[in-house]
């Protein structure tokens, strides 16, 4: 075989072969690392610090995931104070100047997301109340849709031998995303104003993009676990204006839910709040696919 028929079969494989990696992305939450999944492809290796079944306020920096943003080109977190409690010293402990605040290496999805629940004041007696507004943005699908924008163009710019693939990936996403919107919302138009009690105000977007109706928080205050006397209350409450079902977290104790659902006679829903969160939540579609169906089976 002579020397310019070897070549040309080399260069046959390596155009067959896919692309490596050219990107280390970690993301603090499994939402971000299906999104960067969907507007990378094979350009970025993608790990998430957190799981479905963790709750994304209260991890712990171990030396596993400290390595991990050690080799982090781009750290893409939710922001809006979510990971206030253990996102500093991770940036710091891990030493790498790429991924520090400010800097082109960090992505902070609330800046391309419309915030709820901004606080026009703040006090203890509040609980655990965030001073940058409801972190839980995913929930609405369009704020997806604006953060993948943002992400495509940071992407670009940590990359931009790759930039046109990035925005060439991210327009294909926007097109399946935004028929994916269209069909759920017009399957989810009977659940407006459903009323509902929530464990935690983490479904703040979804109920705001679904028209739901929020009767009441296990919750005594935002943060606190619920008490025997608050959820006894919250019972004489659902008395008087009856509430539809129970919402819970994957990651979130069934207890109190179940306690409420069982007395007032309504379902205890539990949904997967992100990427993972069920079997059938591989990816951003099969999240809010998921969350609807589970929705609307519960709604009578």
């Amino acid at each position: 075989m002579n020397r310019l028929l070897i070549l040309t079969l080399i260069a046959i494989g390596l155009a067959a072969s896919p692309a490596w990696a050219t990107l280390n992305v970690l993301t603090c939450e499994p939402e971000w690392a299906a999104l960067t999944q969907e507007v990378a492809g094979d350009l970025a290796e993608v790990t998430s610090a957190t799981s479905a079944l963790q709750d994304p306020h209260h991890i712990e920096a171990r030396p596993a995931l400290l390595a991990k943003a050690r080799r982090a080109d781009l750290l893409v977190c939710t922001g809006a104070e979510l990971e206030l409690g253990w996102l500093p010293l991770l940036q710091r402990e891990a030493g790498n100047g790429r991924i520090q605040p400010g800097q082109p290496g960090y992505l902070d999805a609330a800046q391309f997301a419309r915030i709820l629940e901004r606080p026009t004041a703040l006090d203890r007696s509040m609980g655990d109340v965030h001073a940058a507004g409801n972190p839980h943005l995913h929930l609405n699908p369009h704020n997806i849709a604006r953060v993948a924008d943002g992400l495509a163009k940071r992407l670009g710019e940590l990359d931009p031998a790759h930039a046109a693939r990035y925005a060439e990936r991210n327009t294909d996403f926007q097109s399946r995303w935004a028929a994916a919107m269209a069909r759920w919302e017009q399957q989810g138009a009977r659940l407006k104003g459903v009323p509902v009690v929530v464990h935690h105000r983490n479904w703040s977007y979804l109920v705001d993009w679904l028209g739901l109706t929020v009767i009441g928080e296990l919750e005594p205050k935002p943060g606190m676990e619920p008490t025997a006397s608050h959820l006894a209350e919250l019972l004489e409450t659902l008395k008087a204006t009856p509430a539809r079902m129970v919402l819970r977290a994957a990651y979130e104790p069934s207890k109190a839910s179940e306690w409420l659902a069982s007395r007032a006679n309504i379902p205890a829903v539990e949904l997967p709040y992100t990427v993972g969160g069920s079997a059938g939540t591989k990816d951003l579609f099969g999240l809010f696919e998921d969350t609807l169906n589970r929705l609307l089976q519960a709604a009578p």
